[in-house]
């Protein structure tokens, strides 16, 4: 699966994206995002405050309890504001 990683999220774990081989216990991105958290400390620090973080996958925004079965590809950005 892709991962991808944008603005703070990317700085504080130093890649743009990834390719990762999850373990099939991961049902939900709450389950990718604990996971992701035990992968080192730029990892923990992204993810510090999940309920701020924003998920989209395969390019359709989901939520913490969202399915992650099939997904080819799940993004990782702050939420977005403007004006």
């Amino acid at each position: 699966m892709k991962l991808l990683y944008f603005a703070w999220l990317r700085e504080k774990i130093g890649v743009s994206e990834e390719d990762v081989t999850l373990p099939a216990n991961l049902l939900s991105v709450a389950d990718l995002v604990g996971w992701l958290k035990g992968r080192g400390p730029g990892y923990e620090a992204a993810f510090a405050q999940a309920n701020l973080v924003r998920c989209a996958i395969d390019q359709e925004f989901g939520r913490a309890e969202s399915s992650i079965a099939g997904a080819k590809e799940i993004a990782f950005f702050p939420p977005v504001t403007g004006g």
